[in-house]
């Protein structure tokens, strides 16, 4: 039994179930809201697919299992009272039956609340993250890895100064192209140090706090 089965108390209802809001792991979006018993909790820490107790069918049902828009978990979170989850999840195609993305009729993208700025957090997790665990002859970010950290810190400096030079002149693609080479770069170097960017965002929040 896990440790986060441990925390959940599905004795608050009378059936047993405890209600499971589903959210996208890289955009945040809410996909969807079902419901879990014991058993069907332990088959989706499991397996690592979501599943469900159907309160219509009375039987356990994965999500996808007719259609193949599985719901891979990212991420299980159970809140303060120990009577609600938050599954974080990569969706395999829409999660409503209707076809839509969500249940709730909206399209799933990045939050324009938040910006494309969660895709930072997407680029070093999943995508420098895996260069650097699993790397490639033919992956420029793998190369970089095995440099060191010293040609990483390098090419930092580099394309600041690039970021520097272009920002003097008028072309605003040209500028936004050395920026975003700027940032995958830190990127790589946050990854090399073992930083994630989410802790980088907590000094800047405790300075605004």
């Amino acid at each position: 039994m896990s440790n986060t089965l441990l925390e959940i108390d599905f004795s608050k209802s009378t059936d047993g179930l405890v209600p499971a809001v589903i959210q996208d792991f890289e955009t945040g979006k809410v996909l969807m809201l079902g419901y879990m018993n014991a058993e069907a909790f332990e088959k989706t820490e499991k397996e690592g697919t979501v599943t469900f107790f159907s309160r219509s069918k009375q039987r356990l049902w994965t999500k996808g299992e007719t259609s193949n828009n599985f719901l891979f978990v990212k991420e299980i979170i159970v809140d303060c009272d120990g009577d609600t989850i938050l599954v974080k999840v990569t969706p395999a195609g829409p999660t409503c039956h209707t076809g839509a993305d969500t249940c709730f009729g909206e399209k799933n993208g990045q939050d324009t609340r938040i910006g494309e700025a969660s895709f930072l957090n997407y680029l070093q997790k999943e995508v420098i993250r895996q260069r650097k665990l699993n790397p490639s002859e033919e992956s420029y970010t793998s190369s970089l890895f095995r440099s060191g950290i010293n040609k990483i810190a390098q090419k930092v400096g580099e394309e600041a100064v690039e970021v520097v030079i272009e920002a003097k002149d008028n072309d605003d693609d040209l500028f936004k192209n050395e920026v975003s080479d700027l940032l995958f770069h830190l990127l790589v170097l946050l990854e090399q140090k073992n930083i994630d960017l989410d802790e980088v965002i907590s000094v800047l929040r405790s300075r605004h706090s």
